[in-house]
């Protein structure tokens, strides 16, 4: 892994418990990963990275090293606003008023909704292989719900998606990472250990289906209350060979109708953008972040109490 060098922090958040690791130095860079996947995903772009930032890298709620609260009938305690005031809390705990952030996948989801709801915080934000939320709902059809299929099983209630997973996670993890990556081994063994180890937890099922239950409801009534769009220059980047190029015409243009300013491209491979196409990726993120006018106070005497590195 490229975290050796980070430090290791547990941020305590209402009700949850984050996991978080800092490193590097310059201006603070938070970034957020997607599904079924924790901070490891970025193992491969964060040394250099932190060459030009002070990388932040964390454990959504529900996912790695980080607490699984209870989820509530209505799928509010996994709304990507809940998330997203997770993270906010997080960079308030480490000293960062304003920082920039990138998120892949469902931590992109996440910075959409950080960046409408927090805009005094977010310098600029890059989101990774996603459109709107709302956007993918209201453009279903039997095509992309083929492709789309894990939304509509895990938004299942009941249990039941729980109980398939649980089963057997590995299976049901090696499956997603065959059915979204542009080919080839997108995880390595040690990697794929720890997601799987994380995927044996019950509660962490759970939160990972309740993230998508809430995709499916809270989040899309959060989306339909929102009188603004996102303010802060954006960066979108999606795999050529992945589902959204496939599926989706014009990813830029889509964005726009939600932000102010957008630019971005698509980078080779599939889904997996960080860990199929590092090189591409970090070319994409240090061009774009670095123009941020975030600010950077981090001291680790100040940080949480915690600080084992990983």
């Amino acid at each position: 892994m490229s975290f050796e060098s980070f430090e290791q922090f547990t941020v305590d958040v209402d009700d949850a418990q984050i996991n978080t690791l800092v490193g590097g130095s310059g201006e603070p860079l938070l970034l957020l990963h997607g599904y079924p996947e924790s901070h490891r995903m970025w193992r491969k772009v964060v040394a250099p990275l932190a060459e030009r930032f002070t990388v932040i890298a964390t454990d959504l709620r529900g996912y790695g090293d980080s607490s699984a609260p209870e989820p509530d009938p209505a799928h509010r305690t996994y709304s990507k606003r809940v998330t997203a005031r997770d993270q906010v809390a997080v960079m308030d705990a480490l000293g960062f008023g304003r920082f920039a952030v990138a998120g892949h996948d469902r931590g992109a989801r996440v910075v959409h909704r950080m960046a409408i709801d927090s805009p005094e915080r977010i310098s600029r934000a890059a989101v990774l292989d996603i459109l709107p939320t709302p956007h993918v709902f209201e453009t279903m059809d039997g095509l992309r719900a083929r492709s789309y299929w894990h939304w509509f099983f895990l938004i299942q209630e009941g249990g039941l998606p729980e109980r398939l997973i649980g089963a057997d996670p590995e299976y049901f993890l090696r499956r997603l990472f065959g059915n979204f990556a542009g080919g080839g081994d997108v995880v390595d063994d040690d990697t794929f250990a720890a997601y799987l180890q994380a995927w044996r937890d019950p509660a962490k099922i759970a939160a990972g289906c309740e993230d998508y239950r809430a995709g499916a409801s809270t989040d899309l009534d959060d989306h339909a209350a929102d009188t603004e769009r996102i303010r802060c220059p954006l960066l979108v980047l999606w795999g050529a060979d992945g589902a959204l190029a496939r599926l989706h015409d014009n990813p830029l243009g889509v964005w726009s109708q939600w932000a102010e300013d957008v630019r971005g491209h698509a980078v080779p491979g599939g889904h997996f953008l960080p860990e199929e196409s590092p090189r591409e990726t970090i070319d994409a993120l240090v061009d774009f972040f670095g123009t941020s006018s975030a600010s950077s106070t981090f001291s680790s005497e100040s940080a949480p109490s915690g600080g084992d590195t990983q």
